[in-house]
């Protein structure tokens, strides 16, 4: 009879759960307890302390779509507030042009 291994869909707060109660009860005991090897936890760990619970959501299946168009959009407002900041520079340059070039003027 062929087995077929179960896959467990865990929730990011559950990864979390797990990952606590392993540091408590060590990695081997805590892995046997919660049916995880000790790569897959390493995995999590890495991955929840680069990114937190976002870094333990279910990647498998999805594309790279949602966060290329999440770094497009913030890429778009950081083009937007430099352009706003580079307008904001010119004007104040302006600005001082022609009050300084006034004064000269006036002075002379």
């Amino acid at each position: 009879m062929l087995m077929v291994k179960q896959i467990h869909k865990r929730t990011p707060q559950e990864k979390e759960r797990i990952l606590l109660d392993i540091q408590h009860l060590g990695v081997t005991a805590g892995c046997r307890k919660h049916g995880i090897s000790r790569v897959l936890y390493y995995d999590w760990l890495n991955r929840y302390q680069a990114s937190g619970l976002e870094g333990l959501e279910d990647r498998r299946g999805k594309s790279v779509d949602a966060r290329i168009k999440r770094l497009e959009k913030e890429n778009r407002l950081l083009k937007e507030l430099l352009a706003e900041k580079e307008l904001e520079s010119k004007l104040k340059d302006e600005l001082l042009k022609k009050k300084f070039g006034q004064q000269t003027r006036n002075g002379r």
